[in-house]
């Protein structure tokens, strides 16, 4: 069912005057979130009429952005992904590790996106690959999905990093699964420690080598005394890395994946209203326990606007990797290994005989399956279909 409000409205509505507004002040990529989210499922986008095969009755559906910061095009997507990643699982059980960024390093972050956002990726994967293969602790090579966010649940800019991570993995040579403890992976500390130092150790190594760029109030971190000052305090803080507890299994694996693999930065769901006053929607105040989280917040419009695009990722940026075992041409091997160490049979073979299912929901009327009658292009408007386009779409099926 639709939402009685969208990100969609917010930006078609307020949009134009926050763009006037910034005219000069905002990425290309920006321009292009907006304009994707703006015409979403719209004329603007064309699309394709269905025709009932047992009623005749037809509706007209528009084609989607596309955008990964779209939240009306994450659903299908999420879908897509998760089909081709349950064939990744192992019968273990698993963990899921947080790697966030100092709030003193996040603005530096939010003027580098790619660069500061990559360097976070690397800096926690190694972080957990290094302590997990050292025999003090778990002794195994392991595997990792990793998920970037970069909001907190009020929009705010709070980069870090989710992982997901089997309770195990092989050993150095490859004869033997070693599992972890039941409830306990790694030592939380000394993944803080070192994820701390191998952090800042390449931020100022980038800094060094021109390759980070300052803006407005952080304009005087560009000389070297000022930057080491700024970064003073943060090498002195504990950086927390937070552990939460097992999955219970596979399946809730799953489930959480699906929660937070193509998330953007508001759902449409949390939206309550949009009037005059602006904004309002859900969000969680961690800071209070219980049910006390739950809060509701009201933004001007163009605030709501600006909070929504600081999580505009560049283009081309991966905000889901995957390290270890789960790493790239070598992921088939490493998880065939595993199954066997395991004593898993190994993966049926998938069907491809199998017709795929018709995602189209039935007709409205009767129940009839919808078939595609007419296609339209971008900028168009589909036409009435008419009694013979109808029987031949029908006679066709």
């Amino acid at each position: 069912m639709r939402a009685s409000i969208e990100v969609a409205d917010i930006f078609r509505a307020a949009g134009p005057a926050y763009r006037a507004a910034r005219a000069g002040h905002q990425s290309l990529d920006q321009l292009k979130v907006m304009s994707a989210i703006e015409h979403c499922r719209t004329a603007v986008m064309g699309g394709h009429v269905e025709a009932c095969t047992d009623c005749g009755h037809w509706r007209v559906a528009y084609n989607s952005c596309r955008n990964r910061h779209c939240p009306r095009c994450q659903g299908a997507a999420a879908r897509t992904w998760l089909a081709e990643r349950e064939a990744d699982l192992l019968p273990v059980g698993y963990f899921h590790v947080v790697f966030t960024l100092p709030a003193e390093v996040a603005d530096i972050a939010l003027q580098n996106k790619a660069v500061v956002y990559g360097l976070l990726f690397q800096a926690a994967s190694e972080t957990m690959t290094t302590i997990a293969a050292d025999p003090k602790h778990l002794g195994a090579r392991i595997g990792i999905t990793a998920v970037l966010h970069t909001w907190g649940s009020a929009m705010t800019h709070h980069p870090h990093i989710h992982m997901i991570v089997p309770g195990g993995g092989l050993s150095r040579d490859g004869s033997r699964w070693i599992s972890s403890r039941p409830a306990f992976l790694l030592p939380v500390r000394v993944l803080g420690k070192l994820f701390r130092r191998l952090f800042l150790t390449r931020l100022m190594a980038l800094h060094g080598a021109g390759r980070l760029a300052f803006h407005g109030s952080l304009v005087h971190l560009s000389e070297r005394r000022a930057f080491l000052r700024h970064l003073a305090p943060v090498r002195r803080k504990r950086w927390v890395v937070y552990a939460k507890p097992p999955f219970a299994g596979p399946e809730t694996v799953l489930a959480y994946l699906s929660r937070y693999t193509h998330r953007v930065a508001i759902s449409n769901s949390r939206l309550l209203r949009f009037d005059q006053a602006g904004v309002t929607f859900r969000y969680k105040d961690y800071r209070r326990g219980g049910g006390d989280r739950q809060q509701v917040m009201t933004l001007a419009a163009d605030e709501f606007i600006r909070r929504f695009l600081l999580h505009v990722l560049p283009k081309g940026f991966h905000r889901i990797r995957h390290y270890g075992l789960l790493a790239g041409a070598t992921r088939k091997a490493h998880l065939e290994r595993a199954r066997e160490l395991l004593r898993v049979a190994p993966l049926a073979a998938p069907d491809t005989r199998a017709e795929p299912d018709d995602i189209r929901p039935p007709c409205p009327c009767c129940g009839g399956r919808m078939v595609v009658v007419e296609t339209f292009e971008r900028q168009s408007q589909p036409r009435a279909p008419p009694a013979h386009a109808l029987l031949s779409g029908m006679q066709a099926s």
